[in-house]
């Protein structure tokens, strides 16, 4: 019996994630009101009432499909505490994002638009638990800065140049791949492009490199 719900489950899971990877492509192309329950179960290849199974309508669909990629965002983030260093705390999360950025553009991009039309799916959300997220980030920098680890910067503005610059890439890809001539970003690009923005912020906030145990830079 335990064997069989587990199975059911991996299903569930399995179909779920097949209807959001389907949206996704939708709702980045048209928008959300562009964007067709009809054609995301075509693109997904499965019957419309499939997705009616698990999503009640398309807002549903949507609001669940944002929930996910700011879950998978703030988690990278979600742990920082003031015991952290922070030439690596910030160091690994410019890294994630921009990796994100390179591994889920589209993510991006739908998040870009829905903040764009005014967040009218996300207004709660941003009234509430992105406050206080954001606040428990700020808390910790502000701790930083106060054991003279970071330079006296404001808190939301390091926050703000981390997220415009890792999502740059791939909310305004067409324009970067212009200014370097490039037809496509191979690895070795995203390197530079994680090297290069982690130089400049923790450059810019006076975060010294961390130390090894016996006293040593990384």
């Amino acid at each position: 019996m335990l064997e069989k719900k587990i199975e059911g489950g991996d299903i569930r899971k399995k179909n779920k994630a097949l209807i959001l990877d389907a949206a996704k492509k939708e709702f980045v192309t048209f928008g959300f009101k562009g964007a067709s329950i009809k054609r995301i179960a075509e693109r997904a290849n499965i019957p419309r009432a499939n997705i009616h199974y698990y999503f009640a309508n398309k807002l549903e669909l949507y609001q669940e499909l944002l929930s996910s990629i700011i879950s998978i965002w703030n988690s990278k983030f979600d742990s920082l505490n003031i015991e952290d260093d922070p030439h690596t705390a910030l160091s690994s999360y410019i890294r994630s994002k921009v990796m994100y950025s390179r591994d889920d553009p589209d993510a991006s991009r739908i998040f870009a638009s829905e903040i764009i039309h005014g967040a009218p799916i996300l207004n709660d959300y941003l009234s509430s638990d992105f406050k206080v997220w954001v606040q428990t980030k700020v808390d910790v920098i502000q701790f930083w800065i106060k054991q003279g680890l970071i330079d006296d910067i404001n808190p939301h503005h390091l926050l703000f140049l981390i997220w415009g610059a890792t999502q740059h890439y791939a909310d305004f890809s067409v324009q970067v791949l212009a200014a370097l001539d490039k037809q496509t970003m191979d690895e070795q690009s995203f390197e530079a492009i994680v090297n290069s923005i982690t130089t400049i912020v923790l450059k810019g906030c006076g975060v010294k490199p961390a130390k090894h145990a016996d006293g040593l830079p990384e």
